[in-house]
């Protein structure tokens, strides 16, 4: 028969095996279980929450019911909710960041996350589209992944990744991002009062939102960030490269021969900071027709192999077009309902085409140093 110090050393492993829902970390890591007690089979358990109304205590909860009834000789669990005091919740911050202060993990020297800046010499190539749909593609190919929204003036990630007025939690100055399909997110939309309000930043300023976004985040280990620019040369471009030397830049164009010239500062900018061209994406490409077997060239051909030569000849070394991504209606309804074409029509060609960039981008025939490889069964 079990004796009382044998049950609760079980109950006590049983709990180990519970991840706080945001934080991935065992509840007894995080200093998060307060007491234990066992009467006639009754394990009734005071559990520390991060903050006063987590939103994650019913599945916490459950996932604590669960394990505990496993163990032999528990026939029921009471779970009793409090929440940390300061110096507990400073511990948490500590653990999380390895004992330090803050800091921007990407930019520490043994960091093996790749960072890679999606930008465009104008708006309205569907940037940030790409940026969701890449992010999710690479996501269920068995990548841990972010995406960080940094085009602070036209945020669009949150609607794109169906995330529209939810909050991040936050433990004091620092911040859980919220995720979807399996992808971290975190955008400017996500702190401001109003969804409305616009935001009226000056250089300085956004710096310093690019370096709070970057640093008061949990991102956890992350194998791929995609940062979404804002479109054009100015100073978050410019800031990514201060901030993440080792960060990288795909650049995005349209079919149009006269885009290439535009496109192609982005990518001036970023060689003129060091930092390595990825690539070339076409998007809003041709597109099969509906009623015959001819294609449909809504916006020209040529501006991404246009864009490709340009920077290629800029920087020296092969900058290849990594793939074309036809135009569909499908990609903008997926982009106003929050389900990216990737997810809600996986064989359409606009998704084939970005799922195979998304194979491009994570594996990489020139070098893999720096480069965590997800794995998947």
């Amino acid at each position: 028969m079990t004796n009382a110090a044998e049950l609760l050393e079980q109950v006590n492993a049983a709990l180990a095996t519970v991840s706080d829902p945001e934080l991935h970390r065992p509840l007894p890591e995080l200093g998060m279980v307060e007491s234990v007690e066992i009467t006639q089979g009754v394990a009734k358990l005071k559990i520390l929450l991060t903050i006063s109304g987590c939103p994650m205590q019913d599945r916490l909860r459950g996932d604590i019911t669960e394990a505990v009834t496993k163990v032999s000789g528990i026939s029921n669990v009471e779970v009793l909710f409090g929440v940390m005091n300061e110096e507990q919740r400073n511990n948490v911050k500590k653990l999380l960041r390895g004992g330090r202060e803050k800091f921007i993990p990407f930019a520490q020297p043994e960091s093996l996350t790749r960072v890679i800046g999606v930008a465009s010499g104008k708006g309205g190539v569907g940037k940030s589209s790409l940026t969701t749909n890449l992010a999710v593609a690479a996501a269920r190919k068995g990548l841990r992944v972010g995406i960080l929204d940094a085009d602070v003036y036209g945020h669009s990630i949150p609607r794109l990744m169906g995330l529209m007025g939810q909050r991040p939690t936050a433990i004091d100055q620092m911040f859980i991002p919220l995720e979807a399909y399996g992808v971290k997110v975190v955008s400017m939309e996500m702190f401001k009062p109003e969804r409305a309000d616009a935001v009226a930043y000056r250089g300085p300023l956004l710096h310093r939102v690019l370096e709070q976004l970057l640093s008061d985040a949990y991102w956890g280990d992350l194998d791929l960030l995609l940062i979404d620019l804002p479109p054009g040369t100015g100073d978050l471009a410019i800031s990514l490269g201060q901030l993440i030397p080792t960060s990288e830049i795909v650049v995005v164009t349209t079919p149009q021969i006269a885009a290439a010239e535009v496109a192609e500062r982005a990518g001036r900018i970023a060689h003129q900071i060091h930092q390595r061209v990825v690539g070339v994406i076409e998007n809003m490409s041709a597109f099969p027709c509906p009623h015959c077997s001819d294609e449909i060239a809504l916006f020209g051909a040529g501006g991404g192999e246009e864009t490709a030569t340009r920077l290629s000849n800029l920087v020296g070394s092969d900058v290849p077009l990594l793939g074309k991504v036809p135009f569909s209606t499908e990609l903008r309804t997926g982009g106003d309902n929050g389900a990216p074409i990737v997810i809600a029509a996986p064989d359409s060609p606009s998704a084939q085409a970005i799922y195979a960039i998304a194979e491009k981008l994570v594996v990489r025939s020139s070098s893999l140093l720096g480069v965590r490889l997800g794995l998947s069964t």
